[in-house]
Protein backbone atom coordinates (compact mmCIF):
# COMPACT_ATOMS: atom_id res chain seq x y z
CA UNK A 1 0.00 0.00 0.00
CA UNK A 2 1.31 3.27 -0.63
CA UNK A 3 2.30 6.02 1.91
CA UNK A 4 -0.58 8.67 0.04
CA UNK A 5 -3.40 6.86 -2.13
CA UNK A 6 -3.36 10.06 -4.03
CA UNK A 7 0.18 10.08 -5.10
CA UNK A 8 0.16 6.26 -6.22
CA UNK A 9 0.44 5.71 -9.64
CA UNK A 10 -1.36 2.48 -8.42
CA UNK A 11 -4.27 3.95 -6.77
CA UNK A 12 -4.37 7.26 -8.49
CA UNK A 13 -6.90 6.83 -10.76
CA UNK A 14 -9.12 5.74 -7.59
CA UNK A 15 -8.21 8.50 -5.88
CA UNK A 16 -7.80 10.94 -8.16
CA UNK A 17 -7.55 15.41 -7.15
CA UNK A 18 -7.15 17.07 -10.03
CA UNK A 19 -5.06 20.31 -10.27
CA UNK A 20 -6.04 20.62 -7.16
CA UNK A 21 -3.04 17.73 -6.54
CA UNK A 22 -0.58 19.72 -8.35
CA UNK A 23 -1.17 22.31 -6.08
CA UNK A 24 0.40 20.47 -2.63
CA UNK A 25 3.69 19.63 -4.52
CA UNK A 26 7.23 20.54 -3.27
CA UNK A 27 7.14 22.57 -6.52
CA UNK A 28 4.38 24.50 -6.27
CA UNK A 29 5.09 25.24 -2.26
CA UNK A 30 8.45 26.32 -3.35
CA UNK A 31 6.92 28.98 -6.41
CA UNK A 32 4.51 29.93 -3.86
CA UNK A 33 6.97 31.48 -1.10
CA UNK A 34 8.78 33.04 -3.65
CA UNK A 35 5.90 34.61 -5.01
CA UNK A 36 5.30 36.14 -1.52
CA UNK A 37 9.12 36.96 -1.09
CA UNK A 38 8.64 39.00 -4.36
CA UNK A 39 5.72 40.61 -3.47
CA UNK A 40 6.66 41.25 0.10
CA UNK A 41 9.96 42.71 -1.55
CA UNK A 42 8.26 45.06 -4.16
CA UNK A 43 5.61 46.41 -1.61
CA UNK A 44 8.40 47.38 1.25
CA UNK A 45 10.22 49.20 -2.05
CA UNK A 46 7.06 51.31 -2.89
CA UNK A 47 6.89 52.36 0.88
CA UNK A 48 10.74 52.84 1.21
CA UNK A 49 11.39 50.13 3.75
CA UNK A 50 14.17 49.09 1.35
CA UNK A 51 15.76 50.64 -1.69
CA UNK A 52 13.01 50.87 -4.62
CA UNK A 53 15.94 49.80 -6.60
CA UNK A 54 16.29 46.31 -4.87
CA UNK A 55 12.47 45.35 -4.04
CA UNK A 56 12.28 45.46 -7.73
CA UNK A 57 15.48 43.40 -8.43
CA UNK A 58 13.81 40.99 -6.15
CA UNK A 59 10.46 40.84 -7.50
CA UNK A 60 11.79 40.38 -10.93
CA UNK A 61 14.16 37.22 -9.59
CA UNK A 62 11.09 35.91 -8.11
CA UNK A 63 9.26 35.37 -11.19
CA UNK A 64 12.21 34.38 -12.94
CA UNK A 65 14.27 31.90 -10.32
CA UNK A 66 13.66 28.44 -9.95
CA UNK A 67 14.86 26.76 -6.93
CA UNK A 68 14.96 22.36 -6.94
CA UNK A 69 13.00 21.47 -3.79
CA UNK A 70 15.20 18.83 -3.82
CA UNK A 71 18.20 21.13 -2.92
CA UNK A 72 16.13 22.51 0.15
CA UNK A 73 15.91 19.34 1.75
CA UNK A 74 19.04 19.27 4.05
CA UNK A 75 18.11 23.01 5.10
CA UNK A 76 14.67 21.51 6.31
CA UNK A 77 16.09 18.92 7.88
CA UNK A 78 18.03 21.30 10.29
CA UNK A 79 15.77 24.31 10.50
CA UNK A 80 12.09 22.73 10.59
CA UNK A 81 10.83 24.64 7.97
CA UNK A 82 12.41 25.10 4.53
CA UNK A 83 12.49 29.02 4.75
CA UNK A 84 15.61 29.64 5.81
CA UNK A 85 16.63 27.12 3.19
CA UNK A 86 14.75 28.72 -0.03
CA UNK A 87 15.83 32.47 1.42
CA UNK A 88 19.54 31.24 1.02
CA UNK A 89 19.40 29.72 -2.11
CA UNK A 90 17.06 32.70 -3.95
CA UNK A 91 19.87 34.89 -2.62
CA UNK A 92 22.42 32.88 -4.08
CA UNK A 93 20.63 32.88 -7.45
CA UNK A 94 19.99 36.24 -7.85
CA UNK A 95 23.80 36.47 -8.02
CA UNK A 96 23.14 40.91 -6.90
CA UNK A 97 24.08 40.71 -3.54
CA UNK A 98 23.81 44.05 -3.58
CA UNK A 99 19.66 43.54 -3.89
CA UNK A 100 19.27 40.23 -2.33
CA UNK A 101 20.42 41.23 1.31
CA UNK A 102 17.03 42.83 1.03
CA UNK A 103 14.93 39.73 0.87
CA UNK A 104 13.07 38.49 3.51
CA UNK A 105 13.39 42.02 5.58
CA UNK A 106 11.76 41.91 8.75
CA UNK A 107 9.76 38.98 7.78
CA UNK A 108 9.88 35.11 9.93
CA UNK A 109 9.49 31.93 8.17
CA UNK A 110 5.67 31.42 9.53
CA UNK A 111 5.04 34.45 7.75
CA UNK A 112 5.93 33.45 4.70
CA UNK A 113 5.25 29.50 4.78
CA UNK A 114 1.08 30.63 5.88
CA UNK A 115 0.97 33.49 3.28
CA UNK A 116 1.70 31.37 0.47
CA UNK A 117 -0.71 28.17 1.92
CA UNK A 118 -3.32 30.50 1.73
CA UNK A 119 -2.18 31.27 -2.07
CA UNK A 120 -2.24 27.22 -2.69
CA UNK A 121 -6.13 27.55 -0.41
CA UNK A 122 -7.18 30.03 -2.23
CA UNK A 123 -6.79 28.40 -5.71
CA UNK A 124 -8.05 24.94 -4.08
CA UNK A 125 -11.82 26.47 -3.03
CA UNK A 126 -12.06 28.40 -6.47
CA UNK A 127 -11.03 24.28 -8.14
CA UNK A 128 -13.80 22.77 -5.64
CA UNK A 129 -16.42 25.59 -6.34
CA UNK A 130 -15.99 25.08 -10.06
CA UNK A 131 -16.76 21.67 -9.65
CA UNK A 132 -19.41 22.00 -7.08
CA UNK A 133 -21.27 24.02 -10.16
CA UNK A 134 -20.48 21.28 -12.06
CA UNK A 135 -22.06 19.18 -10.11
CA UNK A 136 -25.10 21.56 -9.14
CA UNK A 137 -26.20 21.99 -12.91
CA UNK A 138 -26.01 17.76 -13.51
CA UNK A 139 -28.19 16.92 -10.61
CA UNK A 140 -30.56 19.88 -11.79
CA UNK A 141 -31.24 18.59 -14.48
CA UNK A 142 -32.01 15.26 -13.37
CA UNK A 143 -34.03 16.46 -10.36
CA UNK A 144 -36.27 18.37 -13.20
CA UNK A 145 -36.52 15.08 -15.17
CA UNK A 146 -37.31 13.19 -12.56
CA UNK A 147 -39.38 15.32 -9.81
CA UNK A 148 -42.35 13.16 -10.27
CA UNK A 149 -40.87 10.25 -10.92
CA UNK A 150 -42.07 8.03 -7.68
CA UNK A 151 -39.64 5.61 -5.77
CA UNK A 152 -39.68 4.37 -2.14
CA UNK A 153 -38.21 6.80 0.67
CA UNK A 154 -36.67 4.84 3.27
CA UNK A 155 -35.82 5.53 7.00
CA UNK A 156 -33.47 3.46 9.11
CA UNK A 157 -32.73 1.47 6.09
CA UNK A 158 -36.89 0.54 5.80
CA UNK A 159 -39.65 1.52 3.40
CA UNK A 160 -41.55 4.43 4.74
CA UNK A 161 -43.69 6.63 2.79
CA UNK A 162 -43.38 7.72 -1.20
CA UNK A 163 -41.10 10.25 -2.83
CA UNK A 164 -39.22 10.90 -6.01
CA UNK A 165 -36.33 10.10 -7.20
CA UNK A 166 -35.88 14.33 -8.26
CA UNK A 167 -36.35 14.85 -4.37
CA UNK A 168 -34.01 12.69 -3.24
CA UNK A 169 -31.62 14.57 -5.57
CA UNK A 170 -32.65 17.77 -4.26
CA UNK A 171 -31.74 16.25 -0.63
CA UNK A 172 -28.09 15.70 -1.77
CA UNK A 173 -27.96 19.34 -3.99
CA UNK A 174 -28.98 21.26 -1.40
CA UNK A 175 -26.42 21.47 1.09
CA UNK A 176 -23.99 22.41 -1.60
CA UNK A 177 -25.99 25.15 -2.79
CA UNK A 178 -25.50 26.31 0.62
CA UNK A 179 -22.11 25.26 0.64
CA UNK A 180 -21.33 28.13 -2.33
CA UNK A 181 -23.28 30.30 -0.39
CA UNK A 182 -21.16 30.30 2.36
CA UNK A 183 -17.85 30.96 0.47
CA UNK A 184 -18.06 34.68 -0.02
CA UNK A 185 -17.88 34.82 4.14
CA UNK A 186 -15.65 32.09 4.32
CA UNK A 187 -12.96 33.83 1.80
CA UNK A 188 -12.90 37.05 3.76
CA UNK A 189 -12.41 35.47 6.89
CA UNK A 190 -9.90 32.97 6.41
CA UNK A 191 -7.77 33.70 3.09
CA UNK A 192 -5.37 35.84 5.24
CA UNK A 193 -1.93 37.48 4.58
CA UNK A 194 0.70 36.91 7.63
CA UNK A 195 3.33 39.32 8.31
CA UNK A 196 4.23 40.16 11.79
CA UNK A 197 7.56 38.67 12.71
CA UNK A 198 8.84 36.31 14.56
CA UNK A 199 6.60 36.73 17.61
CA UNK A 200 4.13 38.36 16.09
CA UNK A 201 5.14 41.92 17.25
CA UNK A 202 6.21 42.93 13.75
CA UNK A 203 9.67 44.49 15.72
CA UNK A 204 11.60 43.59 12.72
CA UNK A 205 9.20 45.33 10.16
CA UNK A 206 9.90 48.98 11.21
CA UNK A 207 7.07 51.66 11.86
CA UNK A 208 5.50 50.84 8.58
CA UNK A 209 4.54 47.16 9.80
CA UNK A 210 0.74 47.51 9.60
CA UNK A 211 0.74 49.52 6.27
CA UNK A 212 3.24 46.90 4.64
CA UNK A 213 0.78 43.96 5.48
CA UNK A 214 -2.26 46.35 4.21
CA UNK A 215 -0.12 46.58 1.24
CA UNK A 216 0.65 43.01 0.93
CA UNK A 217 -2.62 41.44 1.34
CA UNK A 218 -3.33 43.94 -1.64
CA UNK A 219 -0.54 42.78 -3.88
CA UNK A 220 -1.56 38.83 -3.30
CA UNK A 221 -5.21 39.25 -3.32
CA UNK A 222 -5.90 37.94 0.11
CA UNK A 223 -6.97 39.60 3.44
CA UNK A 224 -5.30 42.06 6.03
CA UNK A 225 -6.56 40.39 9.57
CA UNK A 226 -5.00 43.35 10.84
CA UNK A 227 -2.98 41.24 13.53
CA UNK A 228 -0.70 38.15 13.94
CA UNK A 229 -2.31 34.65 13.10
CA UNK A 230 1.02 32.65 14.18
CA UNK A 231 -1.09 30.71 16.58
CA UNK A 232 -4.48 31.53 15.59
CA UNK A 233 -5.35 28.53 13.28
CA UNK A 234 -8.98 29.49 12.91
CA UNK A 235 -8.51 30.55 9.64
CA UNK A 236 -7.23 26.47 8.62
CA UNK A 237 -9.78 25.10 10.98
CA UNK A 238 -12.98 27.44 9.16
CA UNK A 239 -11.28 26.02 5.37
CA UNK A 240 -11.11 22.69 6.60
CA UNK A 241 -14.62 22.79 8.39
CA UNK A 242 -16.44 23.83 5.04
CA UNK A 243 -13.88 20.97 2.83
CA UNK A 244 -15.55 18.35 5.37
CA UNK A 245 -19.00 19.51 5.40
CA UNK A 246 -18.82 19.39 1.03
CA UNK A 247 -17.04 16.00 1.88
CA UNK A 248 -19.80 14.41 4.04
CA UNK A 249 -22.70 15.76 1.85
CA UNK A 250 -21.70 13.79 -1.16
CA UNK A 251 -21.13 10.62 0.83
CA UNK A 252 -24.25 10.39 2.11
CA UNK A 253 -24.93 10.42 -1.49
CA UNK A 254 -22.73 7.59 -1.85
CA UNK A 255 -24.04 5.90 1.24
CA UNK A 256 -27.74 6.11 -0.73
CA UNK A 257 -26.62 4.65 -3.90
CA UNK A 258 -24.35 1.87 -2.43
CA UNK A 259 -28.12 1.01 -0.86
CA UNK A 260 -30.00 1.44 -3.95
CA UNK A 261 -27.42 -1.25 -6.11
CA UNK A 262 -27.88 -3.67 -3.69
CA UNK A 263 -29.41 -6.93 -5.01
CA UNK A 264 -32.61 -6.91 -4.29
CA UNK A 265 -33.53 -2.86 -4.61
CA UNK A 266 -31.50 -2.22 -7.91
CA UNK A 267 -33.14 1.22 -8.67
CA UNK A 268 -30.64 2.87 -9.18
CA UNK A 269 -27.70 1.47 -11.93
CA UNK A 270 -24.41 2.96 -12.40
CA UNK A 271 -22.24 3.30 -15.51
CA UNK A 272 -18.89 2.36 -15.34
CA UNK A 273 -19.29 0.20 -12.56
CA UNK A 274 -16.73 -1.87 -11.34
CA UNK A 275 -16.18 -5.50 -11.89
CA UNK A 276 -15.22 -8.88 -9.74
CA UNK A 277 -12.46 -10.63 -10.32
CA UNK A 278 -14.08 -13.95 -9.98
CA UNK A 279 -17.89 -13.16 -10.20
CA UNK A 280 -18.68 -12.27 -13.69
CA UNK A 281 -22.44 -10.82 -12.49
CA UNK A 282 -20.67 -8.30 -10.17
CA UNK A 283 -21.38 -4.67 -10.66
CA UNK A 284 -19.44 -3.05 -7.71
CA UNK A 285 -20.41 0.60 -6.80
CA UNK A 286 -16.71 1.78 -6.71
CA UNK A 287 -17.51 5.52 -7.00
CA UNK A 288 -20.19 5.26 -4.09
CA UNK A 289 -17.62 3.15 -2.04
CA UNK A 290 -14.90 5.90 -2.04
CA UNK A 291 -17.69 8.89 -1.30
CA UNK A 292 -17.94 6.58 2.22
CA UNK A 293 -14.37 6.04 2.41
CA UNK A 294 -13.12 9.79 1.87
CA UNK A 295 -15.71 10.80 4.13
CA UNK A 296 -14.59 8.60 6.98
CA UNK A 297 -10.53 9.80 6.29
CA UNK A 298 -11.97 13.03 6.47
CA UNK A 299 -13.20 12.46 10.33
CA UNK A 300 -9.99 11.41 11.33
CA UNK A 301 -8.39 14.18 9.55
CA UNK A 302 -10.71 17.13 11.36
CA UNK A 303 -9.95 15.29 14.86
CA UNK A 304 -6.20 15.68 14.05
CA UNK A 305 -6.11 19.45 12.47
CA UNK A 306 -8.57 20.27 16.04
CA UNK A 307 -5.36 18.84 17.79
CA UNK A 308 -3.16 20.85 16.13
CA UNK A 309 -4.63 23.99 16.23
CA UNK A 310 -3.81 24.43 19.64
CA UNK A 311 -0.15 26.35 20.01
CA UNK A 312 2.34 26.87 22.99
CA UNK A 313 3.26 30.61 23.87
CA UNK A 314 4.07 32.53 20.40
CA UNK A 315 5.47 29.84 17.86
CA UNK A 316 4.38 26.67 18.19
CA UNK A 317 6.97 23.92 15.78
CA UNK A 318 4.85 20.91 16.90
CA UNK A 319 1.63 22.17 16.46
CA UNK A 320 3.06 23.69 12.92
CA UNK A 321 4.36 20.65 12.02
CA UNK A 322 1.20 18.40 12.42
CA UNK A 323 -0.57 21.15 10.40
CA UNK A 324 1.24 20.18 7.52
CA UNK A 325 1.06 16.73 7.61
CA UNK A 326 -2.61 17.21 7.49
CA UNK A 327 -4.25 20.13 6.10
CA UNK A 328 -3.15 18.68 2.68
CA UNK A 329 -4.69 15.50 2.60
CA UNK A 330 -8.45 17.41 4.09
CA UNK A 331 -7.94 19.48 0.85
CA UNK A 332 -6.74 16.31 -1.31
CA UNK A 333 -9.48 14.52 0.27
CA UNK A 334 -12.36 16.99 -0.56
CA UNK A 335 -11.01 17.28 -4.09
CA UNK A 336 -11.29 13.46 -4.30
CA UNK A 337 -14.55 13.46 -3.56
CA UNK A 338 -15.78 15.86 -5.46
CA UNK A 339 -13.97 14.61 -8.67
CA UNK A 340 -15.86 10.85 -8.38
CA UNK A 341 -19.35 12.87 -7.55
CA UNK A 342 -18.96 14.85 -11.02
CA UNK A 343 -18.44 11.24 -12.67
CA UNK A 344 -21.29 9.90 -10.82
CA UNK A 345 -23.82 12.51 -11.68
CA UNK A 346 -22.95 11.91 -14.90
CA UNK A 347 -24.01 8.07 -14.66
CA UNK A 348 -26.85 7.80 -12.43
CA UNK A 349 -29.26 6.18 -13.98
CA UNK A 350 -32.61 5.10 -12.31
CA UNK A 351 -34.75 2.03 -12.72
CA UNK A 352 -38.15 3.31 -12.47
CA UNK A 353 -39.73 0.12 -12.74
CA UNK A 354 -38.03 -1.16 -10.12
CA UNK A 355 -38.80 1.73 -7.98
CA UNK A 356 -42.42 0.80 -9.24
CA UNK A 357 -42.53 -2.69 -7.99
CA UNK A 358 -40.56 -1.79 -4.57
CA UNK A 359 -43.65 0.56 -3.56
CA UNK A 360 -46.07 -2.76 -4.69
CA UNK A 361 -43.97 -5.26 -3.15
CA UNK A 362 -44.71 -5.27 0.79
CA UNK A 363 -48.02 -6.03 0.97
CA UNK A 364 -48.60 -2.31 -0.13
CA UNK A 365 -47.41 -1.19 4.02
CA UNK A 366 -45.68 2.00 2.62
CA UNK A 367 -49.48 3.24 2.73
CA UNK A 368 -49.95 2.77 6.10
CA UNK A 369 -49.75 6.81 6.70
CA UNK A 370 -51.89 7.67 4.51
CA UNK A 371 -54.36 5.39 5.63
CA UNK A 372 -53.87 6.52 9.12
CA UNK A 373 -54.68 9.96 8.31
CA UNK A 374 -57.64 8.98 6.37
CA UNK A 375 -59.12 7.04 8.79
CA UNK A 376 -58.68 10.05 11.02
CA UNK A 377 -61.82 11.98 8.94
CA UNK A 378 -63.56 9.37 10.38
CA UNK A 379 -62.31 8.56 13.89
CA UNK A 380 -60.10 10.23 16.45
CA UNK A 381 -56.45 10.41 15.39
CA UNK A 382 -55.32 7.71 18.19
CA UNK A 383 -58.00 5.28 16.69
CA UNK A 384 -56.75 5.73 13.31
CA UNK A 385 -53.83 4.84 14.49
CA UNK A 386 -54.78 1.91 16.45
CA UNK A 387 -56.72 0.65 13.52
CA UNK A 388 -54.05 1.36 10.70
CA UNK A 389 -51.45 -0.79 13.12
CA UNK A 390 -54.22 -3.51 13.30
CA UNK A 391 -54.25 -3.71 9.92
CA UNK A 392 -50.85 -3.98 9.46
CA UNK A 393 -50.40 -6.63 11.56
CA UNK A 394 -53.22 -8.45 9.63
CA UNK A 395 -51.73 -8.21 6.86
CA UNK A 396 -47.87 -9.31 7.93
CA UNK A 397 -49.35 -11.92 9.72
CA UNK A 398 -52.10 -13.61 6.40
CA UNK A 399 -49.65 -12.03 3.76
CA UNK A 400 -52.80 -10.16 2.49
CA UNK A 401 -51.73 -6.39 0.69
CA UNK A 402 -52.82 -3.84 3.50
CA UNK A 403 -55.27 -1.53 0.76
CA UNK A 404 -57.24 -4.84 0.42
CA UNK A 405 -57.49 -5.46 3.84
CA UNK A 406 -58.68 -1.91 4.31
CA UNK A 407 -60.85 -1.68 1.39
CA UNK A 408 -63.32 -4.44 3.04
CA UNK A 409 -62.82 -2.84 7.11
CA UNK A 410 -63.51 0.67 5.85
CA UNK A 411 -64.99 0.74 2.09
CA UNK A 412 -65.82 4.51 2.55
CA UNK A 413 -62.22 5.35 1.93
CA UNK A 414 -61.50 7.81 -0.89
CA UNK A 415 -60.66 6.73 -4.59
CA UNK A 416 -56.68 6.78 -5.17
CA UNK A 417 -55.91 6.37 -1.72
CA UNK A 418 -53.32 4.24 -2.01
CA UNK A 419 -52.19 5.60 -5.26
CA UNK A 420 -47.77 6.09 -4.41
CA UNK A 421 -47.94 9.05 -7.14
CA UNK A 422 -50.81 10.94 -4.87
CA UNK A 423 -48.66 10.19 -1.52
CA UNK A 424 -45.45 12.39 -2.37
CA UNK A 425 -46.13 15.55 -0.81
CA UNK A 426 -43.90 18.69 -2.00
CA UNK A 427 -41.28 15.54 -3.30
CA UNK A 428 -42.13 16.71 -6.38
CA UNK A 429 -42.36 20.79 -6.11
CA UNK A 430 -39.11 20.42 -3.81
CA UNK A 431 -37.01 18.70 -7.02
CA UNK A 432 -38.18 21.91 -9.43
CA UNK A 433 -37.55 24.10 -6.88
CA UNK A 434 -33.87 22.67 -6.46
CA UNK A 435 -33.25 22.48 -9.91
CA UNK A 436 -34.11 25.86 -10.31
CA UNK A 437 -31.92 26.91 -7.81
CA UNK A 438 -29.12 24.70 -8.49
CA UNK A 439 -29.14 25.99 -12.16
CA UNK A 440 -28.97 29.26 -11.14
CA UNK A 441 -26.00 28.75 -8.70
CA UNK A 442 -23.76 26.49 -11.40
CA UNK A 443 -24.41 29.27 -14.02
CA UNK A 444 -22.59 31.98 -11.92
Amino acid sequence: MAASVFASPLYGQLFATGETGRLFTDSAEVRAMLLVEGALAKVQGGLGVIPEISGAAIHRASLEVAIDPGALGAATGQNGVPVPGLVAAFRAAMEAPEHAQYAHWGATSQDIADTALMLRLRQALALAEADIRKLLGALAQAAEDHAATPMPARTYGQVATPTSWGAVLAQWGTPLIAALDDLPALREASLWVSLSGAAGTSSALGPKAAETRAALAKALGLKDPGHSWHTDRSPVLRIAEWMARVTATLAAMGDTLVGLTMSGIGEVTLSGAGGSSTMPQKQNPVGPSALVALNIKMAGLRASLQAAAAHQHQRDGASWFAEWMVLPQVVLTNACALHHALKLAEGINPVPARMHAALEDGLGLIHAEALSFALASQMPRPEAQAATKALCKDAMDTQTPLPELAARAYPELPKGLFDAASQMGTAADDARTFARRARSAAAV
